[in-house]
């Protein structure tokens, strides 16, 4: 029994043993898996997963490919999951753009859409903005992403209310998962003081845009998304993920799970002062790493920018012993080897120094577009009993490359 996935059959755990097979007919992709498979690696019976998969094939999720030879006995039925029974939208709300996903249940993204965004115009001009976008963005995929009852049954699957007169088909949305930066509460998607935009000061986000669209929204940091979706990319249980754009930030996955801290304060990387009456940041504090970063970038001057990243990721790593830090951000895209470059050598100067084993410094896979999908994974993950859980570092051989 493979402890990773392992279930319990109880009642009151059908949605929990469920989302196991889900997560195992994801990973499995197109090849597919078997019933018998599917115990063995839950550890439920190979009744309970009958059941389930049976469920799952009502609701369209899952669909039979095959047979596959069997070492004794007949051959197996091979399952797979059907990635346009569902997708999620992610919405990446930064400074001065705004981008948008569609992702069906594989991961795959299958529409995006970017335009600027005047994030200082405030929270409703904001969000009838992200609104306008996702609803374009699904109306130009609604043709490709599959329509009819197909998706009856799934959850967030918006039947047309009127049969003589249906609306044109469109993808069948579970949600839409909106990353931006902090501070702000994951929980209630109320934002914070964002640096540089005090405005948006107790603005209800998930709230305001879920009455817009009709549609379940969640609320995270921009570097929680991109580390969650990273994360379930099989980037490892032990890393942070480093984001320079318009500002800094830090999403970190500890002991194979996202951590936020309890009122989704951590990884408020860039405003840790590291030099005492250093210039002024944006948050009010002198001397941040963010401020400091932004400040060399805007000279030209990429590697001290990298010099000084480094030295924050040194303190990160010596603080909390992670096992990887990963790059991404427009800004580290624009240099992407100097930043990557700079940034090891700070946290290998620190290893000799210190005699301790050398972390690896990485670009994040797919670092430009790790925030958004992201987003989309704030609203997937749930399905497959990702939001909290973990994510064995070798589950896809940590795809790095």
């Amino acid at each position: 029994m493979n402890r990773a996935y392992s279930g319990v059959n109880l009642a009151v755990l059908r949605g929990h043993n469920a989302a196991l097979v889900l997560d195992l007919l994801r990973t499995a992709g197109d090849e597919g898996i078997s019933r018998l498979e599917l115990a063995e690696r839950t550890g439920l019976t190979p009744q309970g997963v009958s059941k389930i998969t049976a469920r799952l094939r009502e609701q369209g999720l899952v669909t039979d490919t095959g047979r596959r030879a069997s070492t004794g006995g007949k051959p197996r039925t091979v399952l797979r999951l059907v990635p346009d029974a569902g997708y999620a939208v992610g919405l990446h709300l930064d400074r001065d753009e705004l981008t948008a996903v569609l992702v069906d249940l594989a991961g795959a993204v299958v529409a995006e859409r970017r335009s600027p965004l005047a994030f200082g115009a405030g929270g409703d001009a904001v969000v009838e903005a992200a609104a306008g976008e996702v609803e374009t963005l699904l109306a130009g995929a609604g043709a490709g992403a599959g329509a009819g009852d197909a998706g009856a049954g799934v959850p967030g699957h918006l039947d047309a209310q009127d049969p003589v007169h249906p609306e044109p088909p469109t993808p069948r949305v579970l949600g839409v998962g909106v990353a931006l930066p902090g501070p702000l509460d994951h929980s209630s998607g109320v934002l914070h003081r964002v640096t540089g935009f005090p405005e948006w000061d107790g603005f209800p986000l998930r709230d305001a845009l879920a009455g817009r669209l009709g549609l379940p929204v969640v609320v995270d940091k921009d570097t929680n998304a991109a580390a969650l979706g990273l994360a379930l990319a099989g980037c490892g249980d032990s890393f942070a993920y480093l984001h320079l754009g318009t500002g800094l930030g830090a999403g970190l996955v500890l002991g194979g799970a996202p951590y936020r801290g309890p009122r989704t304060g951590a990884g408020e990387f860039g405003h840790q002062v590291i030099q005492l009456d250093g210039p002024l940041c944006g948050c009010g504090n002198r001397g941040c790493i963010e401020a400091l970063c932004l400040a060399a970038v805007a000279a030209g001057s990429f590697d001290e920018a990298a010099r000084v990243l480094g030295e924050g990721a040194a303190n990160m790593v010596g603080l909390l012993d992670i096992d990887l830090v990963l790059l991404g951000g427009r800004t580290v895209a624009a240099a992407e080897e100097r930043f990557v470059e700079g940034v090891r050598a700070v946290l290998g100067e620190r290893a000799r120094r210190g005699g301790t084993v050398e972390v690896p410094v990485l670009r994040a896979p797919g670092s430009e577009s790790a925030v958004v999908e992201g987003a989309a994974q704030l609203v997937l993950a749930p399905l497959f009993g990702r939001a909290h859980g973990h994510f064995p570092a070798n589950r896809n051989d940590r795809n790095l490359s």
